[in-house]
């Protein structure tokens, strides 16, 4: 995974599609279960997710709370200034275009053949006439919408639970099942392969710290009218994780 390297701290994004669904609309992707196995117990209710590790988890979510605001933010903050919001809008499509082989492999996994035929024609157009995905041209011109599928979500098809929540230093709000998936999917790049070890640290490391910081500039009022020490940020960001992924293993 080169977690060690790879400190792009996706948790900004994750915090934010977290913090926008709190609100939703809960429905319920567990099962109760009698026996509390940390691959298959959940609690009925999403208002007490399976947590066993909340002691850990607590402490890590601060972690990552104080990464964000004093080294993320300051440097989105800064990168927001000289970089406008046409800008940051093609470099995430751009990032978004180099992941198709998760998304590829993934939808064949789960036997949506015409969503892996989308992720192939999106990242062919998108690459030739969208210069090398800057322009979601497969969307504008085709309306090829995006088919997002990971190795997590896979597993939900297949009948694997998600297992104990999980706080990950620099990635944020993720499941024992969620966590296997996201190393799967990121044995799935070919820079794996075809670099050597230093050299693919290198590139991913540094390709993941930049899609983090455009991220985060495309998010800077994260927070910014929320003591963040005073609500139950914790809860909430848990509570629209687990949301938004059981709307995604439903679509």
């Amino acid at each position: 995974m080169n977690v060690a390297l790879m400190t792009g701290i996706l948790v900004i994004s994750l915090l934010a599609s977290g913090l926008t669904n709190v609100q939703a609309q809960t429905q319920d992707p567990f099962e109760t279960q009698d026996q509390q196995d940390p691959f298959e117990t959940q609690e009925a209710n999403m208002q007490t997710p399976y947590d066993p590790w909340e002691a850990v988890n607590q402490p890590v979510f601060t972690f990552n709370l104080k990464l964000d605001e004093y080294v993320l933010r300051p440097v989105a903050t800064g990168y927001d200034t000289i970089m406008p919001d046409a800008g940051q809008r093609s470099i995430d499509r751009f990032f978004k275009n180099l992941g198709i082989l998760p998304r590829f492999a993934n939808n064949l996994f789960q036997g949506k053949f015409g969503g892996a035929s989308r992720e192939v024609g999106r990242f062919t157009v998108n690459t030739t006439l969208g210069g090398i995905g800057l322009f979601d041209v497969a969307d504008d011109i085709f309306g090829w919408k995006p088919s997002d599928e990971d190795f997590g979500q896979t597993l939900a098809t297949y009948g694997v639970s998600s297992g104990p929540y999980i706080m990950l230093p620099f990635y944020g709000p993720s499941t024992l099942r969620d966590t296997f998936g996201f190393a799967v999917d990121s044995a799935m790049n070919p820079m794996n392969y075809l670099l050597s070890t230093i050299q693919s640290v290198a590139i991913q490391g540094g390709l993941t710290i930049g899609n983090a910081v455009n991220l985060r500039s495309m998010n800077l009022e994260l927070f910014q009218d929320v003591d963040r020490f005073s609500l139950d940020l914790y809860g909430a960001v848990q509570d629209g994780y687990l949301q938004q992924r059981a709307q995604a293993i439903e679509e």
